[in-house]
């Protein structure tokens, strides 16, 4: 069998101990290499000529990546996990305890259980590449550093800085981690092992105090102080969490009482809450989240066809969309763009779109003014149809007017080649009818993003029935190159997401002229876990697209989709939210951070707000029009499988992570659970609640998806 940790020993008394997982991109670490190294820590305490130790990554791009995810699922108990966590504080602590000077020498991704491995040595040097990212990235899958990291990391860079990190599984850059003492020096990767080798010979050292600011001197240096940051965390995490997600409680109680009780007792704390949590429901949904997401990498979205290359992009407009989609295909993607508009307004507000996004980097420090200049010398600019022939992809974002898309489709056929995919980015027209303009409807494709392009994960790649399946690979690999998390969804009024979404968000209207406060309304659904509410939403979004859009889908997909007709009165008094000024809530130089309600828009409505009901109730009744909605979606084949379906809610509009996904949200409430709260609500409220078919056999049959 081969190995994944070889020894060198070196004239000058070092050891270099090589972590090389045979056969894997990245190095990863596993339950089974526990024996393996105590047995390679045996050798060492033994051989009196090794003076120092060296440990380096065999990969070329990664240090350790973590610890390997599905060991987890291997857990059949909590014990089970507990036994894992201590199996790692074992090896860790041997590794510790070596008289001779161990150091780090990290190249690439060293997070997770990658840096607790680097912690337990006795001192870390980086290369100063920007592949180079150091991190506690568990609580984004719901668990907590069980490698000894909640102890070793606030021991090394002070308890503020510790508990940031592993709050928020922000990764640091190594200019960063120098700063805040997490590694002692950074250098070119030329000459990161030389480095180390020198390090190890120069013997053991007291690591330099942190540099902390005062406050956190004043606050970290007495137990009192320390008790108000870790209450002070405790708040901002409960604020954010809504209480729906265990991990961050978790992680402040190890730290507090490893700083309290000592190094042992920490441990102790941390293996038993990491144990817990891996058993969580929280954290198996976010793991199935993490799972479906890598598994997705690897389909090209059509069963047998390989994309093409693009080498160019032309974006037809330039406003907000086109200027988000130009700027994540130049910096993301690293490919040239020619953004055309039919004004040079359009062109100059896209060109300032990108420089801005990316000027902040430079105001960061995360990149050079030379970087920015290179990466905004990939967008180009053109009024007419010049030098876009050569296009590989053209993505649409103009107005939606179905005469001025195939206006467009026919331009880019007369202008461009004939493998030129013709993209659009419409949010609400089915592609067929696009398509039906064109001589090569093969070249045809939906690629609806979300605003703001450059923060939303989400794209739609939607096919027409004549798409080609090279055309859908080229689209998804394209999607992929932007950063973007992409689905295939069939063709049909809304797609997916702005489809479920569409219920949700009626729902909440008619919850609203029924006399349901607006902060009420938001309240209830960010507690329920999403990440603003849908009064909140429909302002950002802007009430006159949620106005467009509602005719589309009642006409295509019938009576339930009817908006109330209370909206048009909105727009009559001209409130679009955000965009304008005017909505639910108020805008301007005057309203405060914590946005307050435009309570004028009661009257322009003709409704008083009542007393509220409880927020749970008024959550349930937006959410099952959302799940029902997602099976039907399934029914008609317009996402091909519930994973999508879970991908493209969490991704697209925020839906609680935590819950897995509207799937996984039904596996959990059970199918016939779910009938009984609609047929409920349908007897109530009318036929918009009506099960879909696929539901109520599962409700018979006592079916999951998953």
């Amino acid at each position: 069998m081969e190995k994944t940790f070889n020894l060198t020993r070196r004239d000058d008394g070092i050891a270099i101990l090589t972590m090389d997982v045979p056969g894997e991109s990245m190095n990863t670490l596993k339950a089974q290499f526990g024996p393996e190294i105590s047995e390679i820590l045996a050798e060492i305490k033994s051989d009196s000529s090794i003076r120092g130790l060296v440990l380096i990554s065999g990969k070329k791009d990664s240090f350790v990546a973590g610890a390997d995810i599905s060991m987890l699922d291997a857990c059949k108990t909590a014990g089970d996990a507990k036994a894992l966590s201590q199996q790692g504080h074992v090896v860790f602590n041997e590794l510790e305890a070596l008289t001779i000077p161990v150091v780090a020498a990290i190249h690439g991704a060293c997070l997770g259980g990658g840096l607790e491995l680097a912690l337990a040595c006795h001192q870390r040097v980086c290369s100063d590449d920007g592949k180079t990212m150091l991190g506690v990235p568990e609580v984004q899958l719901g668990l907590l550093p069980g490698g000894g990291g909640t102890q070793r990391l606030p021991r090394l860079v002070g308890i503020t800085t510790a508990l940031d990190m592993m709050l928020t599984g922000k990764q640091i850059r190594p200019k960063q981690a120098l700063k805040m003492g997490l590694v002692n020096d950074v250098v070119p990767q030329t000459i990161l092992l030389q480095t180390a080798v020198e390090m190890a010979l120069a013997g053991k050292r007291a690591p330099k105090p942190v540099k902390k600011s005062l406050v956190n001197q004043v606050l970290e240096g007495t137990s009192f102080g320390r008790n108000i940051i870790f209450d002070q965390a405790t708040k901002q995490v409960e604020k954010k969490t809504q209480g729906n997600y265990p991990a961050p409680a978790k992680i402040i109680d190890c730290v507090r009482q490893g700083i309290a009780k000592g190094m042992q007792k920490g441990l102790e704390v941390e293996a038993s809450h990491f144990a817990e949590l891996v058993v969580s429901k929280e954290s198996e949904a976010l793991r199935s989240i993490f799972f479906a997401t890598t598994e997705m990498k690897k389909e090209t979205g059509a069963e047998g066809a390989s994309p093409r290359k693009v080498k160019k992009a032309v974006i037809l407009g330039g406003g907000l969309m086109g200027g988000g989609i130009a700027s994540v295909t130049t910096t993301k993607a690293k490919i040239p763009v020619r953004v055309k508009d039919i004004s040079e307004k359009g062109l100059s507000n896209a060109l300032a779109y990108a420089y801005k996004l990316l000027d902040k980097g430079v105001k960061r420090r995360h990149m050079t003014p030379a970087a920015r200049d290179n990466l905004m010398a990939l967008m180009t600019t053109t009024t007419e149809y010049k030098g876009v022939k050569d296009a590989d992809i053209v993505v649409e974002a103009v107005f939606e007017d179905l005469a001025l898309k195939h206006q467009m489709v026919k331009d880019i056929e007369r202008e461009c080649g004939e493998h030129t995919i013709f993209a659009s980015n419409t949010s609400s027209l089915p592609i067929s009818q696009i398509a039906e303009a064109a001589t090569r409807p093969e070249n045809v494709i939906g690629l609806h993003y979300f605003s703001p392009v450059e923060k939303m994960p989400l794209v739609e790649v939607i096919a027409h029935a004549k798409t080609s399946p090279e055309t859908i690979a080229t689209t998804v690999a394209f999607a992929r190159k932007q950063g973007k998390t992409p689905i295939v969804v069939q063709d049909g009024a809304g797609f997916y997401v702005n489809r479920i979404l569409a219920l949700y968000m009626n729902e909440a209207a008619q919850l609203l002229l029924e006399g349901q406060s607006v902060e009420h309304l938001d309240k209830a659904l960010v507690k329920f876990g999403f990440p603003v509410g849908p009064i909140t939403l429909l302002d950002e979004v802007g009430i006159d697209v949620g106005a467009k859009i509602s005719p589309i889908l009642e006409k295509e997909l019938g009576e339930r989709f009817k908006a109330p007709a209370a909206f048009d009165k909105l727009l009559s008094d001209d409130r679009k939210g955000r965009k304008n000024g005017k909505g639910f809530y108020q805008y301007g130089a005057s309203s405060k951070k914590a946005k307050a309600v435009d309570e004028s828009v009661y009257g322009v409505l003709g409704i008083k707000p009542g007393t509220n009901k409880d927020a749970k109730a008024v959550a349930e009744r937006c959410v099952v029009q959302m799940l029902n909605e997602a099976v039907r979606c399934l029914e008609d084949g317009i996402i091909a499988s519930p994973r999508d379906g879970d991908i493209g809610a969490i991704f697209g509009i925020g839906f609680p992570p935590f819950l897995g996904g509207p799937f996984h949200y039904i596996d959990t409430l059970g199918a016939a659970n779910l009938v009984r709260i609609l047929e409920g609500y349908q007897s109530q409220f009318g036929n918009r609640f009506e099960p879909c078919e696929r539901l109520k056999t599962m409700a018979q049959e006592n079916a999951h998806f998953f």
